[in-house]
């Protein structure tokens, strides 16, 4: 390891970067994070070797618990660990190291009611990257999901209106307006609300939107959609597809869903995607009805932030 270096990572690295993903995406799927922007960088965890970058880390809050919520409730944080195959354990633990210490100052910033889980998200196919978490590292299951993919350029049959609602693009400019969406969204999801940190992240992607329902000005369902880049390819994501439960099944999600479909096609986009845990089997089928089909499975894992 004489000739290892580990740094975070520079504006410089950008071209071995480059080549490093190549290298790392070219043979099987890969859940790659990337560098984003520049104030990112210095929790961005690299190791050098011969003019190559061997591995890459980082780390990232994804779900912030408000105060008030069960307390059973508990934040997650995310980490995300790649090297090329054959490269020596001591590097990756070198990486994990630094990068647990940085969780460990971001849980400081998280309300402390609630405990926090580091977590990874590989896969199922990423079999060396999971046994180092679960084996070396000790993580536990927390959940299986599916990616799911949908051809935008196959006709979508637009859905009927629904009737005494009203639908529109919501930009959510101001702070109250973040603050009634998130707690709308809390109550969707209990257990994993989003925060304000990440909803901003995703306010902040190219033709973000979200699409939403009302009635008599409450909240009733809602879907938000983007384009990001998977590699050189530029893609739609539909992200918080949900509808409350005093109005399911009258066909509100899978209307909200045809709609963001629609709005990602106009933006250009061919492809969309979303994301939906494996026993969710309401979701699957809303998903599969309107044209999404299963490309890669995600095994994630965690452990608790000590």
């Amino acid at each position: 390891m004489s000739n290892v270096e580990i740094r975070s990572f520079k504006k410089e690295d950008m071209p071995l970067l480059g080549n490093f993903y190549r290298t790392m995406t070219s043979q099987e799927p890969t859940v790659f994070w990337w560098v984003g922007d520049e104030g990112n960088w210095k929790d961005v965890i690299c190791a050098f070797k011969d003019g190559k970058m061997i591995a890459k880390g980082q780390i990232q809050v994804i779900s912030v618990i408000p105060s008030g919520r069960s307390n059973d409730s508990k934040h997650s944080i995310y980490i995300n660990l790649k090297a090329l195959p054959n490269t020596d354990t001591a590097i990756l633990n070198q990486i994990y190291e630094r990068l647990y210490n940085i969780a460990l100052l971001l849980k400081e910033t998280l309300p402390n009611e609630y405990e926090t889980l580091l977590c990874v998200g590989n896969f199922q196919n990423e079999v060396e990257n999971n046994l180092f978490f679960t084996k070396e590292k000790g993580f536990n299951h927390l959940n299986t999901l599916y990616s799911m993919k949908r051809d935008l350029e196959r006709e979508i049959n637009e859905t009927t209106t629904i009737r005494d609602y009203q639908l529109f693009h919501w930009n959510m400019e101001s702070p109250n307006e973040e603050q009634e969406y998130l707690k709308v969204e809390a109550e969707i999801w209990p257990e994993a609300a989003l925060g304000l940190n990440r909803l901003r992240e995703y306010k902040s992607n190219e033709f973000w939107t979200s699409i939403n329902v009302r009635e008599n000005g409450t909240i009733v369902g809602n879907a938000m959609a983007w384009k990001e880049l998977e590699g050189d390819n530029e893609i739609g994501i539909i992200e918080d597809v949900f509808v409350r439960e005093n109005w399911r099944k009258q066909g509100i999600a899978k209307h909200i869903l045809t709609k963001s479909m629609l709005y990602l096609k106009e933006k250009g986009l061919t492809v969309a995607k979303l994301q939906v845990e494996t026993t969710n089997e309401k979701a699957l089928n809303l998903y599969k009805s309107v044209g999404f089909e299963v490309e890669t499975e995600e095994l994630r894992f965690f452990t608790i932030l000590k």
